[in-house]
């Protein structure tokens, strides 16, 4: 139940927000285009199976997992949320 001048499925609302946010996140991050031959960071020969795979691979398999360690810290909040929920 909610309070104020929020609605009863305010907080659904936020949920399904944030989730859309997400998953906006995640697509815009894939890779498009043509797959490269050899990575962007170290130059090393990327493998024919994993440019079958992954259309549009831009990286190694290594400095796709550090890529891929960088951006797990990322922590986004709910930008929609209200100023309260925000100072926690």
């Amino acid at each position: 139940m909610a309070g104020g001048w929020a609605s009863d499925d305010a907080v659904q609302e936020q949920i399904d927000s944030s989730i859309e946010d997400a998953v906006a996140r995640a697509r815009s991050q894939l890779p498009k285009g043509e797959s490269l031959r050899h990575c962007e960071e170290c130059d090393a020969v990327i493998p024919e199976a994993r440019r079958q795979a992954i259309h549009g691979v831009r990286l190694c398999v290594n400095c796709q997992a550090e890529h891929d360690r960088e951006n797990a810290a990322f922590t986004g909040y709910n930008r929609r949320g209200s100023k309260d929920s925000q100072l926690r």
